[in-house]
């Protein structure tokens, strides 16, 4: 199936690892251009590196902490001058810190709210006006399956993605009629660097080890395991390809059944 994804031009912000930089990879293999970020500038041109070499594909780094107001709309700029245009955004950030509600103090809240709302909204502002000139534009914005089920000790996660999600589906119905779509994907438990930085807090808060939570983590799907980074960055770049011209508004899991609800 071609997805119409080539020589369309992506950016992927927190894209040196894990999920962000599985769908760079993914969009690469379909032909697009990528520009990717992450705050770690040795990690991330490796990324690059690798990326380009494996694909052919133009790739373009741009390191920044997405966290600074000032970063988000700066990117987007420097994605625009870099690969001439902009027709797929992805955001994308590492998460807060792991912890019970009264554990977190104002400042850790609103830091919260700064990583993971707040860069959603510098992106998508700083991204429209090069977005109305695509003839495909695409949004997606990376939250979690916790939005649905929350996940324990990660009450600054839960509450604030779902703000994200929240906004996403605003915007969906806000900029439909101009043909930019926004959807999101709720991954649950993956194997990343991030995941294993969680379950080793986990398995300390609990007196266990990283081996016993990952296996019971494993056990709560369905399929028995976790996810792999490249089976959500498949299903991400369908959502932002114009093979999903039709498909707006959507939170979609991808958690190989862990989410236990019906809706």
């Amino acid at each position: 199936m071609d997805l119409g994804l080539k020589e369309k031009v992506a950016f992927i912000a927190g894209a040196a690892r894990g999920l962000g930089a599985a769908t760079a990879l993914q969009l690469a293999r379909e032909g697009t251009r990528v520009a990717i970020n992450d705050r770690d500038a040795d990690k991330l041109q490796a990324t690059v590196e690798a990326i380009s070499q494996e694909t052919g594909a133009q790739v373009l780094g741009l390191p920044g902490d997405v966290s600074d107001p000032k970063v988000p709309s700066r990117l987007v700029q420097e994605t625009v001058k870099g690969l001439g245009g902009l027709d797929i955004l992805i955001t994308n950030s590492g998460g807060p810190p792991p912890g019970r509600f009264e554990e977190f103090d104002d400042a850790a809240w609103q830091n919260a709210v700064n990583l993971l709302l707040m860069n959603a909204v510098r992106f998508i502002r700083g991204a429209l006006p090069h977005l109305r000139k695509s003839k495909a534009p695409a949004v997606l914005t990376i939250t979690s399956f916790s939005i649905k089920q929350p996940i324990p000790n990660l009450v600054l996660s839960n509450s604030i993605r779902a703000a994200v999600a929240g906004l996403t589906k605003t915007l969906a119905l806000e900029l439909g009629n101009e043909g930019i779509r926004f959807n999101s994907i709720l991954p649950a438990w993956t194997e990343t660097e991030r995941v294993v930085q969680l379950l080793t807090d986990q398995a300390r808060r609990l007196g266990t080890t990283v081996e016993e939570e990952i296996r019971k983590m494993a056990a709560s799907s369905p399929m028995g395991r976790m996810a792999r980074p490249e089976e959500f960055a498949k299903v991400a770049a369908f959502l932002c390809s114009p093979a999903a011209s039709y498909v707006t508004g959507v939170m979609l899991t991808v958690d190989g059944g862990m989410y236990k609800g019906t809706f």
